[in-house]
């Protein structure tokens, strides 16, 4: 394969890893932003207990208690769900992560293949020239000889 083919593959491969790599750092905000919500609902519970004992404390009747014990408990499932939301998006993004660190060890593998290329073309060329200069040097070497 030619250095010139490659660098398309490079390209392409460049092309796939910077995707990956948004898609991960998307993967992470959705974490980031789950992480907030489950903080809001949590923080919205503790003031909402600390209401309730504030009401508690001037008299509560016992409807009004399990009504307001039921929200609670609604609280609590959301803060068990958004958990679970947690969990499966942090899944994800460590699916995506894996995936972006993977592309990106094809993608130098390639650019060290166009190096290793580039590196043996120049090893080539310097021996050409080299050659070339050598040759100069025999005929000069050759025409004093002569001369003489």
């Amino acid at each position: 394969m030619s250095t010139r083919q490659l660098e398309q593959v490079a390209k392409w491969e460049q092309e796939k890893e910077d995707k990956l790599a948004r898609d991960y750092r998307l993967a992470e905000q959705n974490v980031q932003d789950n992480v907030q919500k489950l903080t809001g609902l949590q923080s919205y519970r503790l003031d909402y207990l600390r209401q309730l004992q504030q009401r508690a404390n001037q008299g509560l009747g016992a409807l009004s208690f399990a009504q307001h014990q039921s929200f609670i408990d609604k609280l609590d499932k959301a803060c068990l769900q958004q958990n679970q939301i947690i969990a499966n998006a942090k899944a994800v993004a460590q699916q995506r992560k894996s995936l972006w660190l993977k592309q990106q060890q094809k993608r130098k593998a390639v650019q060290m293949l166009i190096d290793k290329k580039r590196q043996q073309a120049q090893q080539l060329e310097n021996k050409r020239e080299q050659a070339l200069l050598d040759e100069v040097a025999i005929q000069r070497f050759v025409r004093r000889q002569l001369q003489t």
